[in-house]
């Protein structure tokens, strides 16, 4: 039998970077989770993305769409004051999403409730699909 020790020889460095996330505020490029948080679901008609981001002004983000990607971006401000614990990020983000089809860039949609991001891309009519109807001959 062969006991194998090596996952225990990074244990030191592992224990410092835990005590690290607990002593250090998180700022949202320090995150190991991407920030905003997103859902994006692909209907036959559009590509529809939902951003959580609760607390901010729209007024404090940006939405871009490329030739080949939507870009969210903002900056979530820090508030004032002496903080016991922070888990609410802070500090400039972005999130690049790809899409590999066209855009019909004149419908496009974006609403915000309740710290709710909602964009409807509709596809460009050349990427719907479309039903093929089959003629009987004969």
């Amino acid at each position: 039998m062969v006991l194998d020790f090596t996952n225990l020889y990074d244990f030191p460095s592992s224990v410092e970077r835990m005590f690290d996330e607990f002593t250090n505020p998180l700022s949202i490029s320090q995150r190991r989770m991407a920030y905003p948080p997103l859902n994006v679901n692909e209907t036959d008609e559009a590509i529809i993305v939902r951003a959580e981001i609760p607390g901010m002004s729209i007024k404090d983000i940006d939405l871009t769409l490329t030739e080949s990607s939507l870009v969210i971006k903002g900056e979530r401000k820090n508030e004032e004051g002496r903080y016991f614990r922070q888990e609410r990020p802070t500090g400039f983000f972005q999130r690049v999403i790809n899409l590999n089809l066209k855009i019909d860039r004149d419908n496009i949609k974006a609403t915000m409730k309740n710290g709710l991001l909602n964009i409807y891309l509709p596809k460009a009519e050349e990427v719907k699909p479309k039903q093929i109807n089959i003629k009987v001959e004969g």
